[in-house]
């Protein structure tokens, strides 16, 4: 055993003595001229510890009683032979590649020394908003030494830290950056907001409780001026707000209806159209408001509006019903000639829009084409040459560079603001997502200034909502009942779930038009007994208490209550109603002109064949006088038109210009038991579908519905039954 542990003992002495040779002499091989002066001075030191390690092996060897000579004679011939290897000069070239190599390693590991500190999530930073950005992907982070001290009790950070997400790149058609400006419709109430390009987050720039709409940027280098319409100080002006200084300016002072403004190139001037004179026409005054305005010449008795001033500064092109459909016009200032530029009797044109570069003269607008409404452009100079269809929207605007149009495409569940490139590169891209009703988007290459960010949105000057429907739920079958609204028709009920609705509607529409419209109905809730016109469907929304027809023979008369407008959507024919503002309210304080030419219902039975085949045709007289838009009114207490039936030209039965309905998302069935008990719907219910009969199996015995014997009344209005005082609830 004492055998065996000497030997293990000089092997381990060998091992330990060859590995401190090594490390010494590969750490000499590496050492500059100055280092070998350090080297100079510790080899003493290591000579005290080779001494130390020959003293541990003397001790062994006393220790177990013998010695290994040869260890010590080893260890002694290294010892001479590095003391020997220390003083022979090494070659200076390998010396220089050697410290060439160590200064290399040294700079790759201060390298990275810098980075992993550069990179370290401890590192304290406030972040700083870029102006005219709107999400945290275009923050940059600016380092700082006003950091809070971290408690010592706070954790520390998780050795894998969630990595900084990386900013989104902007899609090619949006690189000239700026900022957008549109109308929103919401809650009855229209205002003005703005957003920087890039941005997902809107800021509500007017909150009046009265209506801004028909933005429009100054030209100008680094001017951010917005001209816009609204009806604040009680009729409609003319208004533009600096946005450097928040000031807001009134342009116009008078009592008729003022909008739509568009800038000359120089910023200068403003053309808009103004309605004087029982006609709708456009005008020009100076941007400050310092001169009168002045009409443009050459305007004819039916109305021109929508107007755009070309980036040459010499045309403006405009919509007109002067040759009897609405076409695009271009005036000249210079020989004061108007041409027609779209000359398309079956299509009505609007939104005119400039091409902003000076190399070539188009214009962008949007018209209803095979039932869609679409965006085209077309060449100023060349009224002959075809539109070109770009997408499907409404009311397109150029980018600033003229690469891109900009415009809004309604759908279901939103509207969206779409990019499309025209002569750039890029696709077609969704700037924002917004709630239905936005319309008018215009761009500018100025950013907003940061003082309109950092305020962020203004608040809704539209508290609450528009209604609240108050429903008493029955506790029975069926669980809702009919209620009385209070006007002039037969049966003056409607559902419970809607009621509500339609009271808050009729007051809406006696402020705004300044008369009770809805005051007298034709119809409203239709017992199931009642007799059908011909070509009716028996299934009809007025049995569901969630259905009312205004008065037709409103249309008739001298001027009549009502204008109706055809709109063609899809394969559907909808209608679009206008009642005229009272006589009294005929000055500009209630409603607008009309832009869009009435339908002439009455023209089917003048001895006209193509319009009793037609089911009619356009006026040709515009209608004077100002109006109100029922239908977007109703729209916005949730009353849909009701579309004309597929044989409206024949059956002025199912023409339903008069209809307006409440489905909620209920299908004719579902909103029928809410007001009626299963049994009286018997002749009614679904019919589901048979399953498929297998080879050898017998078809299961078809039951037989018997009709009813009497037809039945929703509950809320059967007499009280014998003994029960408790009458019917008259709901909300």
């Amino acid at each position: 055993m004492l055998v065996r542990a000497y030997r293990l003992t000089d092997r381990l002495s060998v091992t330990i003595l060859k590995s401190a040779g090594l490390v010494i002499d590969e750490t000499l091989a590496g050492i500059s001229v100055v280092w070998q002066m350090v080297w100079r001075m510790l080899r003493p030191v290591f000579r005290l510890l080779a001494l130390v390690l020959l003293a541990i092996v003397n001790l062994f060897r006393r220790a177990f009683g013998q010695g290994s000579v040869a260890m010590t004679n080893t260890m002694a011939r290294r010892a001479a032979r590095a003391e020997i290897d220390a003083t022979i000069v090494e070659d200076p070239l390998k010396r220089q590649n050697r410290m060439l190599s160590l200064l290399t390693v040294g700079l790759l590991a201060a390298l990275i020394a810098v980075v992993l500190w550069a990179t370290s999530p401890s590192r304290g930073g406030t972040p700083l908003q870029v102006a005219g950005a709107g999400n945290a992907a275009n923050q940059l982070f600016v380092p700082t030494s006003e950091q809070p001290v971290q408690n010592q009790n706070t954790p520390a950070p998780a050795v894998l830290a969630t990595p900084v997400p990386t900013a989104t790149p902007l899609p090619e058609v949006l690189d000239i950056l700026g900022a957008l400006a549109y109308t929103q419709h919401e809650k009855g109430q229209t205002d003005i907001w703005v957003v920087p390009v890039g941005s997902r987050a809107p800021i509500r720039f007017t909150n009046d409780p009265a209506d801004e709409r028909d933005p429009a940027w100054s030209p100008a280098p680094n001017d951010r001026r917005l001209a816009y319409a609204s009806n604040q100080d009680g009729n409609w002006e003319l208004y533009v707000h600096d946005l450097n200084g928040g000031v807001q300016t009134r342009l116009t002072y008078d009592l008729s209806f003022q909008a739509g403004p568009a800038w000359s190139p120089d910023g200068l001037y403003l053309v808009y159209e103004s309605y004087q004179g029982s006609n709708l026409d456009i005008y020009i005054m100076r941007s400050d408001g310092s001169e009168p305005p002045i009409r443009l010449p050459g305007n004819s008795a039916l109305p021109d509006f929508s107007p755009a001033w070309s980036p040459d500064g010499r045309r403006i092109a405009f919509v007109s019903w002067r040759d009897g459909n609405q076409d695009i016009y271009v005036f000249n200032l210079d020989d004061q000639v108007v041409s027609n530029v779209t000359n398309t009797p079956n299509r009505q044109e609007d939104h005119p829009s400039w091409y902003p570069g000076t190399d070539g003269d188009l214009l962008a607008y949007s018209a209803f084409d095979e039932g869609f409404e679409k965006i085209f452009v077309k060449p100023v100079d060349d009224p002959g040459a075809v539109a070109q269809v770009l997408s499907f929207g409404h009311a397109p605007s150029w980018s600033p560079n003229g690469s891109s149009l900009i415009y809004t495409v309604s759908a279901s569940d939103g509207d969206q603001i779409i990019a499309s490139p025209f002569s750039g590169a890029g696709a077609m891209t969704s700037v924002i997502s917004v709630p239905s009703g936005a319309s008018g988007v215009v761009w500018t290459a100025t950013p907003l200034p940061a003082a309109v960010i950092n305020a962020g949105s203004l608040p809704s000057a539209v508290t609450g909502q528009l209604y609240v429907e108050q429903v008493s739920e029955l506790n029975q079958d069926p669980p809702f009942a009919l209620s009385n609204i209070g006007v002039n028709v037969e049966q003056a009920v409607l559902s419970d779930r809607v009621n509500d609705s339609f009271i808050a509607l009729r007051e809406a529409t006696l402020g705004r038009a300044g008369w009770d419209y809805l005051g007298r109905l034709d119809d409203a809730f239709w017992p199931l007994e009642r007799p059908l016109e011909p070509g009716i469907d028996r299934r009809n929304w007025h049995m569901t208490g969630r259905a009312f027809s205004t008065t037709r023979n409103s249309i008739v008369g001298f001027p009549p209550p009502v204008e109706v407008v055809r709109e063609d959507r899809g394969v559907e024919t909808l209608w679009r109603q206008f009642v005229r503002v009272a006589d009294d309210a005929q000055d500009g304080q209630l409603g607008e002109p009309l832009r869009n030419m009435p339908w002439d219902f009455a023209s089917r039975t003048g001895g006209d064949v193509q319009a009793h085949d037609q089911g009619g045709r356009l006026k040709t007289a515009f209608p004077e006088g100002y109006y109100v838009d029922f239908t977007q009114l109703a729209e916005d207490f949730s009353w849909q038109p009701m579309s004309a039936g597929d044989d409206w030209r024949a059956n002025s039965n199912s023409i339903n210009f008069w209809v307006f309905y409440r489905s909620d998302g209920l299908d004719w069935y579902t909103a029928m038991r809410e007001i009626y008990a299963e049994g009286p719907l018997i002749n009614f219910a679904p019919t589901a579908t048979a399953a498929p009969v297998t080879s050898g199996q017998e078809a299961p015995p078809t039951a037989i519905i018997q009709p009813t014997e009497a037809p039945p009344t929703p509950a809320s209005l059967d007499s009280t039954p014998e003994g029960d005082s408790q009458p019917a609830s008259d709901g909300g």
